[in-house]
C-alpha cells in the first residue's frame, strides 16, 4: 500500500492539472492551445491556455506543493502532527511586506510583481528574527519564537490596516490576504519556483535526521547527525516555502496542516517518507480547490483561501474529535 501512495498522488496531480487547463468560460482545446502558445501564434486557444489557465494551474500546483512539504517537514521536526507551516512567522512577514506595497507604494518599478517581492523580503526578515529569538533548535524554542514573531507580525499588520490611507488600499490588501491564484502570470511563477527548489532541497537533504528524530533526539545524535544544524535547515526550508507561497498567492489555510496529517498513516508514520507524498497531495488539493472555485455559480468569485478554510476547518474538528475519543 505504501508503495502505491506516491504514484497514485502523482497521477492525481497530473489529472487535476489537465482538468484545470480545461475548465473555464471558453471551451478551447488544450494540446493545440499549448502548441500554438509555445510556437508564438496568437490564436484564441493560445491566449486562453498559455496566458490565463497555464499560469494559474502551475501556480496552484507550486503553492500547494510548498505548503504540503513545509507542513510535513515541520510536523516531523517538532514531532507534533498538528504543527502548522505558519508557525515560523514567515506568512505574517510576507503579508506585512505586501501591505507595504499596497499602502505606501513601495517598489513601483516592479509593477504587479511588487507584492510578491516585498512579501519575500518580509518573510525573510521574519525568519531571521525567529531564528535569532529561538537561539537553539529545540522544538519548544522554535514554537515559542515562531508564535512570538507571528504575533508581532499580526499586530503590525493590524496596525497598518488601522491606519490605512484610504478604504481602497485596505480592500485591496484584504482581498489579497484571502488567498487566490487568479490574475497571476508566469512572472509570479518565476518568483515561486526558485523558492520552492531551495526550500525542497534544504528539507530533503535532512531526510535522515527526520527519520532518526522519530526515535528521539538522543538517537539522532548517537547516529552522528548534526541535530542543531539540520533542524535550522529544515526550519529555513519550511519558512522559505511558506513565505514564497504567501507572497505570491496570499494566505491559503489548512493545506500544510491537514495534508501531512491525513497521509501519515499511509506511509506508516515515517516522517522522511511523508515529504514527497505531502508535496504531491498539497499540489493536487490546491489545484482541485481552485477548480472548485471556478465551478461555483457566476458572480463574485469565492477566494481560494476562504474555500480551503471552509473545507479544512470541519475536517480539522473531526480529527481533533477522533484523537480525543482515542484517549478516552
Amino acid at each position: 500500500m505504501a508503495r502505491l501512495v506516491t504514484p497514485g498522488l502523482l497521477l492525481l496531480m497530473l489529472v487535476s492539472a489537465l482538468v484545470s487547463l480545461s475548465i473555464g468560460s471558453a471551451s478551447v482545446p488544450i494540446i493545440p492551445g499549448l502548441i500554438d502558445w509555445m510556437s508564438g501564434r496568437n490564436s484564441l486557444a493560445a491566449i486562453v491556455i498559455g496566458e490565463i489557465r497555464l499560469p494559474r494551474t502551475l501556480i496552484a500546483l507550486a503553492v500547494g506543493a510548498a505548503l504540503g512539504l513545509s507542513g510535513a517537514a515541520l510536523q516531523g521536526l517538532l514531532r507534533n502532527p498538528l504543527a502548522d507551516p505558519s508557525l515560523t512567522g514567515a506568512s505574517q512577514g510576507a503579508a506585512l511586506g505586501a501591505a507595504g506595497v499596497f499602502y505606501f507604494g513601495l517598489m513601483p518599478g516592479l509593477g504587479v510583481l511588487a507584492p510578491g517581492v516585498a512579501g519575500l523580503i518580509g518573510a525573510g526578515a521574519a525568519l531571521l528574527l525567529m531564528l535569532a529569538l529561538a537561539g537553539s533548535a529545540r522544538p519548544h524554542m522554535v514554537i515559542m519564537a515562531g508564535l512570538a514573531i507571528s504575533t508581532l507580525g499580526g499586530a503590525a499588520l493590524a496596525t497598518v490596516l488601522n491606519f490605512a490611507p484610504n478604504p481602497y488600499a485596505m480592500q485591496e490588501l484584504v482581498f489579497w490576504l484571502l488567498g487566490s491564484v487568479s490574475e497571476r502570470g508566469l512572472d509570479h511563477l518565476w518568483l515561486l519556483v526558485p523558492a520552492l527548489a531551495l526550500g525542497a532541497t534544504l528539507i530533503f537533504s535532512q531526510r535522515r535526521l527526520l527519520s532518526a528524530l522519530s526515535l528521539g533526539e538522543q538517537v539522532a545524535q548517537s547516529l552522528g547527525l548534526h541535530y542543531k544544524r539540520g533542524s535550522r535547515l529544515i526550519v529555513l526550508g519550511a519558512a522559505v516555502l511558506v513565505g514564497a507561497a504567501v507572497a505570491v498567492a496570499g494566505s491559503i489555510g489548512f493545506v500544510g496542516l491537514l495534508v501531512p496529517h491525513l497521509l501519515r498513516p499511509l506511509v506508516r508514520h515515517r516522517p522522511e517518507r511523508l515529504l514527497l507524498p505531502a508535496m504531491l497531495a498539497g499540489a493536487s488539493l490546491v489545484c482541485l480547490a481552485d477548480i472548485g472555485v471556478r465551478l461555483l455559480p457566476p458572480g463574485r468569485e469565492l477566494k481560494l483561501g476562504v474555500l480551503t478554510s471552509l473545507l479544512g476547518a470541519p475536517l480539522f474538528i473531526w480529527l481533533v474529535w477522533r484523537e480525543r475519543k482515542q484517549w478516552i
